[in-house]
């Protein structure tokens, strides 16, 4: 083709009617081999753009199919109406580890209006003076989500202040790595509440929300030891990468959140059936239900965050450590081990690693990770060797595969899917009208027997837990 253009530019310039019919405008030689060359350029670059825009408009194809599928169906668990039993995920508030925290104030959103005594003029100020990438003209559906975070739900905002003064920081590095915008950051809260193990009725788990297939296709490992969907490190990771390529398809932030939580297939069915219009509200009606709500529930929090003072909203005291260290695991090591050498609280220890759902960092297989508290790191270090080999036989059935232990997964008496170990345990599980007195009285021993033995900070219970006891 350039060589066909080439031929046909100098036998142009070269024909001898144009040269007799407009001597004036002839050219040389030298002249017409610089503009051919020129020209050679330009279908160069041409079609080196021709092939770039191909190449990514396949890989917008690409990203869509992943962005689709799986989470079209998914619900976040911080938004869904439960009715599920009381030992619900979402139920068991992971700031202390305590009982069911007192019922989500239920509300259905597409009908209420809730009044405030703050005006509207400060609340358009203050929504304005936020200043953020990500954000929505006022009016009542707005509105309606500041008033419901910042007014209607103070429990559950003073936990989640709590919880957002360990795992806001771990959100706003991971969004500045991959230079999005940090106020992405409060999804995690209308996802899950800043619960790392928060599950929705469709099966979607972790801080934020991945559903199987779409946890896997961003790179997340999920196998017998870990799901790394409850990693808030790694999760959050993925979900930065998620984003990145919504963004990339819609080219608009609240189309791209919105994505995130009912995929990019009902959001490109919103646009079609809105006439290829690409504004969040034009669209607005013709999103999921839920999905409506996502983006202005993302707006309420965040301002509910950035005005918590105002409202008289205080952080919850929180039991996770601020300061945690990072350490490297290459051998099996189980929590009890760490737990029992080392005096830190077993349920800190799944605190921090909500990922090891089985309380075994299977460490033989390839590089881990192990989160304490810092002021433990150099102890766990100093006794490293002694750490490992502590009760290594009760808690492990060891195999040898090239080289290297894997870890058989055998239950053990720490573990929280455990049975008893040398008979002498048996597990109670937990009815409506049970107390830690009754159960003791029930097993002949005192009730701060029944809180040792299972870890408990406090007397409260809920249905369905399982504590440990003494046989008989």
């Amino acid at each position: 083709m350039k060589k066909t253009i080439a031929i046909l530019l100098i036998t142009l310039f070269s024909s001898p009617l144009l040269r007799a019919e407009a001597p004036q405008n002839f050219k040389s030689r030298k002249k017409l081999i610089k503009e051919n060359r020129e020209l050679l350029q330009r279908v160069e670059q041409l079609e080196a753009e021709l092939e770039a825009f191909r190449t990514d408009a396949a890989e917008r194809a690409s990203i869509e199919t992943e962005l689709s599928g799986e989470n079209e169906n998914k619900v976040s668990a911080a938004l869904e109406d439960y009715t599920a039993s009381t030992d619900t995920l979402l139920g068991q508030w992971y700031m202390h580890r305590r009982s069911r925290s007192s019922a989500r104030e239920q509300y259905n959103m597409d009908s209420v209006r809730f009044t405030t005594d703050v005006p509207d003029s400060v609340l358009m100020r203050r929504l304005k003076n936020m200043n953020s990438f990500i954000t929505l003209p006022y009016n009542e559906t707005v509105k309606n989500y500041m008033i419901l975070y910042s007014e209607k739900m103070p429990r559950k905002m003073g936990e989640m202040l709590g919880l957002s003064e360990y795992y806001m920081p771990i959100y706003e590095e991971t969004f500045r790595r991959y230079d999005l915008p940090e106020e992405l950051k409060y999804l995690a809260v209308i996802e899950s509440a800043l619960n790392p193990r928060a599950e929705s009725r469709v099966g979607a788990l972790g801080q934020w929300q991945f559903m199987y297939r779409t946890a896997k296709s961003y790179g997340l490992r999920i196998d017998s030891f870990i799901d790394e969907r409850l990693d808030p490190v790694l999760s959050a990771d993925a979900a930065a990468r998620y984003l990145r390529d919504a963004y990339r398809i819609f080219q608009d932030w609240p189309l791209a959140i919105s994505s995130y939580n009912c995929g990019s297939g009902n959001v490109n069915k919103a646009i079609k059936r809105a006439g290829g219009k690409t504004d969040f509200w034009d669209v607005y009606e013709y999103l999921p239900k839920e999905t409506r709500g996502y983006v202005p529930a993302m707006v309420g929090a965040m301002y509910a965050f950035r005005h918590a003072s105002e409202y008289g909203l205080v952080a919850e005291p929180m039991s996770l450590p601020i300061y945690v260290d990072t350490i490297h695991i290459h051998r099996n090591l189980h929590f009890a081990q760490v737990s029992e050498l080392l005096g830190i609280p077993l349920d800190d220890l799944r605190d921090l690693n909500p990922q090891y759902h089985k309380d075994i960092v299977p460490g033989a297989s390839g590089d881990e990770i192990l989160r304490l508290p810092f002021n433990y790191t150099s102890a766990f270090l100093e006794l490293a060797d002694t750490v490992y080999n502590y009760r290594k036989s009760e808690l492990f059935t060891d195999a040898v595969k090239d080289g290297r232990e894997v870890v058989s997964g055998r239950p053990t008496p720490t573990s929280r899917h455990s049975t008893a170990s040398g008979g002498q345990w048996t597990y109670y599980k937990v009815k409506r009208g049970d107390t830690l007195g009754k159960i003791a009285r029930q097993h002949r021993c005192t009730v701060k027997q029944l809180m040792t033995w299972n870890h408990l900070r406090s007397d409260r219970l809920s249905i369905g837990q399982r504590l440990k006891v003494r046989k008989k």
